[in-house]
């Protein structure tokens, strides 16, 4: 049986991506920012209390999975914020950097023993990142923080490539989720169980010879 993580799978996009991996007869990991108790009694094995912009925390991470080989893993933790002109907060910018790029980056650092050969991971960024479709500014931190994400999903595609281990980075769509929750239109926005089911299937065909890409879930190729 293949073995998943899922890192951030307390709610949203990260608890739909367990229960579509699950769906699939994956054995299934949950790394949760809280106690993720919710998943014990579904036979998803959960280890808590990780915060990944924690340097001790994502060691520990490491120290609780060192005998366990992963065959994919997706990296959803993340955060996005609506600055206004003139009252940008740069501590607050420092902050999701650290969430949303050198997260993803401790934990691939720190499992990177763990990878089957024929492995893959998926880290979901966002469209927002991309500098070739920015047509409307704002958002300086989601934007800036999610660029340097996709930056690193090419960078660690180099890394992993001798390893047999394929990389893609992957933008769950516009999702109705806690984190976009106020804003306009969001009772239309992509429901999670269908942003996992889409993701999933990029994950599904990612293979060792694909190049380094930015896909939407719907299969989408997006410019960087």
């Amino acid at each position: 049986m293949s073995h998943s993580v899922i890192v951030g799978a307390d709610r949203g996009i990260g608890a739909a991506l367990v229960k579509e991996y699950k769906s699939h007869d994956y054995d299934v990991t949950a790394i949760c920012l809280e106690d993720g108790d919710h998943w014990r009694n579904e036979g998803v094995r959960v280890i808590p209390r990780i915060d990944v912009t924690d340097d001790a925390a994502v060691r520990s991470l490491a120290e609780q999975m060192e005998e366990m080989p992963i065959d994919e893993l997706v990296h959803v933790s993340g955060v996005g914020a609506f600055e206004r002109w003139g009252e940008i907060d740069f501590d607050v910018m420092q902050d999701h950097y650290n969430l949303n790029a050198l997260g993803p980056l401790r934990v691939a650092q720190a499992l990177a023993g763990n990878f089957t050969s024929g492995g893959k991971i998926g880290i979901v960024t966002s469209r927002m990142g991309s500098i070739g479709d920015n047509q409307s500014g704002r958002m300086y931190s989601y934007r800036m923080s999610k660029a340097a994400a996709n930056m690193l999903g090419v960078t660690l595609y180099h890394q992993f490539k001798p390893q047999n281990v394929a990389v893609i980075l992957l933008h769950p769509g516009t999702v109705a989720t806690d984190m976009t929750k106020g804003a306009k239109d969001w009772d239309t926005f992509t429901r999670p169980a269908e942003s996992a089911a889409g993701l999933f299937k990029q994950m599904r065909a990612l293979g060792p010879d694909t190049p380094p890409e930015f896909r939407h879930q719907d299969g989408t190729l997006l410019p960087w």
